[in-house]
């Protein structure tokens, strides 16, 4: 019998949206009500696939799984820097899913990797080719602790120089649209029959023969599935899903193993379509329970037969372009829509523009880099490793990895800052500036952002004369309407809003500490300070010094402030820049208006907290319920919280019921995460006792608990026990958190 195997790939990715400036995503109020698209689609896609759901008929959670560990997976790079960082426990679980999937596929993991910023490889300069996959590979071996053995190419773009670039890095396979492959044959025929989209036999793998004597292996997905996954109902179903995945493993006449595979943009399992995380894993628990299949990855899969067909591809093509890769250089008709009547006739002048300046900028690098360092190209393919532990150890190590001699602290700095322009480089390369409808597009501003950023640190090092011809150039790309802004308009602009300085940086910590909130994280500084403060009836003052480090370039400038924050949100910061030796600058004056909209909002939301606190009555509101614990093995509560629990909703109707009901909120959702953290060392029987009161006072306060995260963490804290868990108490708290009972007699 033919060995039916199954395999879903999701490929995930946003474009990176930090300020090149600051290095952290500011508000972007397209996603409200979230605070960034980042964050909107994480709520929405990720962290549901690393947590979804199983129901029964009633509605009731039978299971919450993890879907990454079942399927084949690849992470931009870009995308999981920021998950780490703003969504670490579904950064975490991926990384699980990942160890998980190597222990269930035979040592081959689930995810594979991708070029660092996504840019699209056919088109880019061979260094920048080499880089990009380097920079992926050392990006993924850091995060999964191992080699990949494939990885996904941008928007499935490819010609054979990239992959000569993955080939040549170690990449054993990687994975295209059924169209990409020009010919095929058996790899003892010699005659080379043409290949076409309906013809292809999608169930095996390829191998792709380079001009250099290596090879690659190459999945083509099956492509009417993976679209109508992806642009269609299929997603509706999970059962039908699986049932449609389960037939593209037939072929009665063939003993070999056969491969039912899509491949789709995983943003399509929650963001593209609601809760397309619970189809998925409906589908996955329907393949898995099915002794006639077999899921597997495309690792597994390529180790336990290796390909036996060789195959050309269709050089200059991709997975999302009708006409090869014209969306990323010009008006090639492919759109996501756009107004009537426009058109994308600025993607050619805006490629132009971006190779002029490319040009310049990599003579510029490999000029005044090779002053300091051998080969200033092997260096830049190596900074990754800064790029991702970016402390001074690890400078150090590369400086003297890459330099022929010992640098001073000045040339240090040069070089770095040379590299971080290099890098800039190749940021405004992303490919979602092109892809969209408008030049005034939120992606396309952004790949402005990162070119304004490398122009600028080109000025400082030496290259000033890149700008204007830049900026000529750019002029020529023209947003859709009549009265529409050119590309030099909107980078001016956006390069004006966005620009960040030491002195900004400063004066933004200033008025946090002023106001005692905590930092904003700006991963493009490094900030240290001294500092006291004192507070009055409605204010609070502040004196200090701040050192301010651009964390790439390690240049540093120091500052002194005296900062006074009022009830009224007002705020009024008076900054001194101090030059080491040469006393202090002229002040400058920071008001609430002048900081940044992310830390206003932060500055302005603890002048109230800080300023209009509550009276002392109820100033602690997790003593006042009984909340705290004094010793780690003692009891959380007893019955006299429940009533104090009653006595205080009684009170919610008095002045300040907004403060209350939040201070309360906060406490009982802390409260629950120690809780279930503490689920699995306490006596079962105990603590689910305990839970079950939390939920009554919760109840009787009219409070919604994080039911999300209740929810994921009972149940990984049930999976972890071998006792208690069958216990009356803990059946009650499963139903109460929406589980479905163990049993209907405890329903």
């Amino acid at each position: 019998m033919a060995d039916r195997c199954v395999c879903v790939h999701a490929h995930f990715y946003q474009p990176p949206r930090e300020n090149p400036w600051l290095g952290r995503v500011e508000s972007e109020p397209s996603a409200a009500p979230s605070h960034d698209w980042n964050e909107r689609i994480t709520d929405e896609c990720y962290a549901p696939n690393a947590a979804s759901r199983l129901l029964d008929d009633e509605g009731r959670i039978t299971a919450i799984r993890n879907n990454y560990a079942s399927i084949s997976f690849n992470f931009g790079p870009t995308l999981l820097s920021w998950m780490e960082r703003r969504g670490t426990s579904t950064y975490l679980a991926i990384l699980e899913a990942d160890r998980r999937s190597r222990e269930r596929f035979e040592g081959h993991g689930s995810a594979i990797a991708q070029p660092f910023n996504h840019m699209i490889l056919p088109l880019a300069s061979a260094r920048d080719r080499r880089t990009q996959v380097a920079w992926g590979i050392a990006d993924f071996r850091h995060r999964f602790g191992r080699d990949p053995e494939g990885m996904w190419l941008p928007e499935t773009a490819v010609d054979i120089a990239s992959l000569e670039a993955l080939a040549e890095a170690g990449i054993t396979f990687t994975v295209l649209a059924p169209h990409q492959a020009a010919r095929v044959r058996p790899a003892d025929a010699s005659a080379w029959p043409e290949a076409s989209d309906g013809t292809l036999d999608t169930g095996v793998a390829y191998r792709q023969h380079l001009p250099s004597g290596r090879h690659i292996d190459l999945f083509f997905y099956h492509g009417p599935t993976s679209r109508a996954v992806a642009f269609e109902n299929l997603l509706e179903n999970g059962q039908t899903l699986a049932e449609c995945l389960k037939d593209l493993t037939h072929r009665p006449e063939d003993a070999a193993a056969r491969l039912g595979h899509i491949a789709t943009d995983g943003e399509t399992y929650g963001h593209h379509h609601a809760h397309g995380d619970m189809a998925l894993a409906v589908a996955i628990d329907c393949l898995q329970s099915d002794p006639g299949v077999r899921i597997v990855n495309y690792g597994q899969f390529l180790a336990r037969n290796p390909p036996q067909y060789e195959v050309e591809i269709r050089e200059g093509t991709s997975w999302s372009c009708s006409h090869g890769v014209e969306r990323w250089r010009s008006d090639c008709g492919c759109s996501t829509g756009g107004q009537p009547g426009s058109n994308q006739a600025w993607r050619a002048p805006l490629r132009r523009a971006l190779d002029g300046l490319a040009r310049d900028l990599a003579d510029l690098y490999e000029r005044e880099a090779g002053r300091l360092l051998p080969d200033p190209w092997a260096a830049r393919d190596s900074y990754a490793a800064v790029l991702l532990d970016p402390v001074d150890d690890t400078r150090t190590a590369f400086v003297r990895a890459h330099a022929a001699r010992p640098l001073a602290a000045a040339e240090e700095r040069r070089v770095f800052g040379l590299l971080e322009m290099s890098r800039h480089a190749m940021l405004m390369y992303t490919s979602c500036g092109w892809f969209f409808d408008d030049l005034t597009r939120i992606e396309t501003r952004q790949i402005l952002r990162y070119a304004a950023r490398a122009v600028e640190l080109a000025a400082l090092l030496g290259g000033a004369s890149a700008r204007e011809p830049f900026l000529t150039a750019l002029a020529e790309a023209r947003a859709n309407g009549p009265d529409a802004p050119n590309g030099r308009d909107v980078l001016l602009k956006e390069a004006g809003r966005s620009r960040v300085a030491a002195a900004d940086v400063a004066a933004e910590r200033a008025a946090l500490s002023t106001v005692g909130g905590p930092p904003v994280p700006a991963a493009e500084w490094s900030v240290q300070e001294t500092r006291v403060t004192v507070s009055g009836p409605g204010s609070r003052s502040a004196a200090g010094r701040v050192s301010v480090t651009d964390a790439r370039t390690g240049a540093t400038e120091r500052f002194r402030y005296r900062a006074r924050a009022r009830r009224d949100k007002g705020l009024d910061v008076r900054l001194a820049a101090v030059e080491p030796g040469e006393g202090t600058a002229a002040e400058r004056s920071v008001s609430l208006t002048d900081l940044r909209a992310d830390v206003r909002d932060v500055v302005a939301a603890r002048c109230v907290d800080r300023f209009d606190a509550p009276d002392d009555g109820w100033r602690d509101m997790g003593s006042s319920l009984g909340l705290a614990r004094s010793h780690p093995g003692e009891p959380f509560w007893g019955r006299e919280a429940l009533r104090h629990a009653r006595r205080i909703a009684a009170a919610l109707s008095r002045p300040r019921d907004v403060r209350l009901v939040a201070e309360l909120e906060a406490t009982l959702e802390a409260q629950t995460q120690v809780l279930v953290a503490d689920h699995a060392g306490l006596e079962p029987e105990a603590s689910c006792q305990t839970m079950l009161l939390l939920l009554d006072v919760a109840d009787v306060l009219g409070v919604d608990l994080d039911l999300w995260t209740l929810q994921n963490r009972w149940w990984s804290a049930l999976q972890g026990r071998k006792e208690g868990k069958d216990s009356s108490a803990a059946r009650r708290v499963t139903v109460r958190l929406g589980f479905a009972a163990p049993d209907r007699d405890t329903a």
